[in-house]
């Protein structure tokens, strides 16, 4: 017996050997596998938001980005609380690369097309986790090809890291709550879960809208609450300083929505379906069609998945991805609609962006069911993903309020003794930023009157419509014996209460000057808010 035993030992482990040589290739194989699903829609993502990342002109709103956070100190608090708190950690970390990098296209951008790449590569994982590598893949491709994603992660706001922050919330809230039973949660997921729901609220007030979500996908799967409970009672308590900034600022900032109409509606649903982005970007010929298509395919997927939560009511863990990502999808949009119907109306298609990367998880795990054939949910995704890139492709470059032809057209025109004016100042910004401070172009640059500011000061304008007294104006036009009138945003005559009555300071504004002046001519660059430029001249 002892003789034989080191021989029986020496078998098994010889066996054992064996065996481990047979396993080593396959575990490295998958291994590899699940690498690629993650890393090839990531780096499709990075590809299209980095391509052209420059090429299209700032509009409005990314020329405030850049001028709250190229000031300092007091200042800079200033400028972040006047905007409610909103995007609070994004102007502090703009603030920083420009001031180590430069305010340049690419560093102001740059955050917003790397963070477009991360969002999907944890789109990916969080799909890997859930589901198997076939839907993983077609999850990240359908996020990457996305032409809401790719607009915004080449976009100086916060909304592209927003995504960011919020898929990675989910994947820690996953990690958190979807574990064998009795097994104590995990630190790490619970600090994971509570920094990206911070950053995410931090990034964008909207993304709170995804708690409820997560709260009654829990309420399905019926796990312990407490990790979850004490991670949102940790969040709040770090959100409060947002909470009181925005009650401070109210809903002033939001004055320019209206109440949900059917168009609104229909630019909702393109932007959650990726077929559209209007009015930014102006409708394909197959922009109906992947509208339609992919609706259909999204609502009856949702509807097998409804009837197969039903039945597994008493196998409920099983069935809790799916509960998930339903959850995601339907909660985040149901909210935003109720709270624009019966309180301060949101801007929808923007709030759509929070369950875009839930939509492509739903449509991904309904084609790539194992019941389906492989050849169908393959060529399934294969139209959806060209038809996404053909409302995609038409984009790069295309600058739906041109600021930069704007300055350069006023730049090419401008004498010596010109003024310029703007309505409202907001817009000053983004002509400031293209023609700099200290910079050949701001010394031939008209002198700027409304606001009467240097432009060796950058000043941030923050939706500054405030109009020129009758003195002020007068003084003006006998001061500028050319004087240019650069316009956008200035309000909407069938709009809101507030729009309606900025549209008519402007129609005075402009009455006035035309009364002042014998001649003007009017250019327009853009067609969504068009930047008009108006010279009116002696």
């Amino acid at each position: 017996m002892t003789t034989g035993a080191p021989a029986i030992d020496a078998e098994r482990g010889s066996s054992l050997h064996a065996e481990r040589g047979r396993r080593h290739p396959a575990a490295g194989r998958d291994r590899l596998l699940d690498i690629a699903v993650v890393a090839v829609p990531a780096a499709i993502a990075a590809v299209l938001a980095f391509y052209e990342l420059t090429a299209r002109s700032l509009w409005l709103d990314e020329a405030a980005s850049v001028a709250i956070s190229l000031q300092h100190g007091a200042a800079l608090w200033h400028a972040m609380e006047h905007d409610g708190g909103n995007m609070l950690a994004y102007y502090a970390l703009l603030h920083v690369l420009t001031d180590v990098f430069g305010d340049g296209e690419l560093v102001i951008r740059f955050p917003s097309a790397l963070a477009t790449a991360a969002t999907v590569a944890t789109v990916c994982l969080l799909a890997r986790r859930l589901f198997d590598r076939r839907v993983t893949l077609a999850a990240g491709l359908l996020t990457a090809v996305s032409l809401p994603l790719v607009y915004w992660g080449q976009d100086a706001r916060s909304y592209a890291l927003m995504m960011t922050f919020v898929v990675a919330s989910f994947l820690a809230f996953v990690t958190l709550v979807d574990r064998e039973a009795g097994a104590p949660p995990a630190r790490w997921a619970w600090l994971a879960y509570v920094a990206a729901t911070i950053l995410a609220a931090y990034m964008s007030f909207e993304s709170l809208l995804i708690v409820p979500a997560q709260l009654l996908a829990l309420a399905w799967i019926r796990r312990p609450w407490r990790p979850v409970v004490s991670a949102l009672a940790v969040t709040g308590g770090c959100c409060l300083p947002l909470l009181v900034l925005a009650e401070r600022r109210g809903s002033g900032q939001l004055f320019w929505v209206p109440k949900p109409n059917l168009t609104q509606l229909r630019q909702m649903a393109e932007a959650l379906l990726s077929s559209g982005l209007q009015p930014d970007f102006h409708p394909t010929a197959t922009a109906t069609t992947l509208l339609v298509l992919s609706g259909a395919l999204l609502v009856a997927i949702a509807a097998v998945i409804v009837a197969g939560l039903r039945r597994a009511g008493g196998d409920r863990p099983t069935s809790w991805p799916h509960a998930l990502v339903l959850c995601w999808v339907v909660v985040p949009v149901a909210l935003s609609l109720l709270e624009s119907y019966l309180g301060q109306p949101i801007d929808l298609p923007r709030a759509a962006l929070l369950s875009l990367p839930a939509v492509s998880l739903l449509l991904a795990r309904g084609v790539m069911d194992q019941r389906v054939p492989r050849l169908i949910g393959v060529l399934a995704v294969g139209v959806v993903l060209v038809l996404r890139a053909l409302q995609l492709a038409p984009s790069y470059g295309a600058s739906p309020e041109n600021w930069r032809a704007a300055t350069a057209h006023v730049l090419a025109g401008a004498q010596p003794a010109d003024c310029i004016a703007f309505y409202p100042s907001d817009g000053r910004q983004a002509f400031e930023y293209y023609i700099g401070a200290h910079t050949p172009a701001a010394a031939r640059a008209p002198r700027s009157v409304l606001p009467a500011v240097p432009w060796s000061e950058v000043k941030p304008y923050v939706e500054d419509y405030l109009s020129p007294s009758s003195a002020r104006l007068a003084a003006v036009e006998a001061s500028c014996p050319r004087l240019w009138f650069v316009s956008s945003h200035s309000g909407q005559k069938h709009g809101t209460p507030t729009s309606r009555s900025d549209y008519a300071h402007y129609r005075a504004l402009l009455g006035s000057l035309t009364g002042g002046y014998a001649r003007h001519r009017t250019v327009a660059y853009g067609w969504a808010a068009p930047v008009r430029v108006e010279l009116f001249s002696r």
